[in-house]
């Protein structure tokens, strides 16, 4: 069982409209509604491909009656933790003329401190109760919650037995790092904010020296780079570019890393199926979905090279991506 952490979980409006112009009415061609956040997109690509997936975090209001309505239609299992507030919105704008995608995002509920404490004893609960293996923590905090609360998210999963996953960025990326997450997984931005680096290996190593047991970096186009505190690096790209919607690839990509440490596989599978789902997501017009015909004829494409460890470190590696 792999538990997914949304604590920030929205409803993710898509309107389509012949062109986006400023300053004008637009008359809307198509509108989608479906349960998002980061988490909820992971765990819904795990349900597509089979492995046994729960979604939890905090949902309030009539925006999460529909989330948890629209997860029920897709049978995608969930127990949130209630909280007073209103859920966000995420709404895109897709102007067909040219495919560009404007997105408005909603702050989210601010969340009180007896319903994060309610949070924090229902997840302790679920990883104890349905023997969890992995706990991905996915996305942004909401008003109200401190900048640590992922770092207590990592602290409950371990407490359990469980393996975690980290994918935010910025001040609750820094502040999770101290608890040793498994495996944190930062776009090549989100990388550099929080470093300053741009070379992906030395920020890769700089969050480990901070508390990271293991990092994956995705670099869009330019694939994964996973280095562990073996001091090995992996790299894994697919050797032909995609058009399409990169919305929801990084989702794809922790999902595929949470499946592969939940069965135990071995890291360049792993990390070359990361590449696949993660293209398959780009394929795909909504975040959270993959095709498996897409997977399966992307999957051959995805090359792995290893470089040589340069920093080896005997503490704890059983989530190192380099092993």
């Amino acid at each position: 069982m792999i538990l997914t952490v949304t604590l920030n979980a929205a409803l993710d409006v898509t309107y389509r409209v012949p062109r986006l112009q400023p300053h004008t009415s637009h008359r809307v061609s198509e509108v989608a509604q479906v349960a998002g956040g980061k988490g909820v997109n992971v765990a819904s690509v795990l349900a597509q491909r089979g492995v046994p997936v729960l979604a939890t975090g905090l949902l309030g209001g009539v925006t999460g009656e529909l989330v948890r309505a629209d997860l029920d239609a897709r049978h995608i299992g969930h127990q949130f933790s209630a909280c007073a507030g209103e859920s966000r919105r995420a709404v895109t704008v897709v102007s067909e003329a040219d495919g560009d995608a404007t997105v408005f995002n909603e702050p989210g509920p601010v969340v009180q401190p007896g319903e994060w404490s309610a949070f924090l004893a229902h997840l302790t609960g679920l990883v104890e109760g349905l023997s969890a293996r992995v706990v991905v923590a996915s996305g942004s905090l909401p008003p109200g919650l401190p900048d640590d609360a992922y770092a207590e998210v990592v602290r409950a999963a371990r407490g359990g037995g469980a393996l975690s996953i980290v994918d935010t960025s910025g001040d609750a990326l820094i502040a999770a790092l101290a608890a040793g997450p498994d495996l944190v997984k930062p776009n090549r931005d989100e990388l550099r904010e929080v470093t300053g680096e741009h070379d992906l290996v030395a920020g890769a190593r700089a969050l480990l020296a901070r508390g990271a047991r293991a990092v994956v970096v995705s670099a869009g186009a330019d694939g994964l780079v996973a280095v562990g505190r073996s001091g090995g690096v992996l790299r894994a790209a697919l050797g032909t570019p995609l058009a399409g919607n990169p919305t929801g690839a990084g989702d794809a990509a922790v999902a595929a890393l949470a499946a592969g440490l939940a069965r135990g596989a071995a890291t360049p599978d792993t990390l070359a199926d990361a590449v696949a789902w993660s293209a398959a997501a780009v394929l795909h017009p909504l975040a959270g979905q993959v095709r498996q015909g897409d997977i399966d004829r992307l999957r051959p494409l995805v090359r792995v090279e290893q470089e040589t460890a340069t920093a080896p470190d005997e503490e704890d590696d059983r989530a190192d991506p380099a092993r």
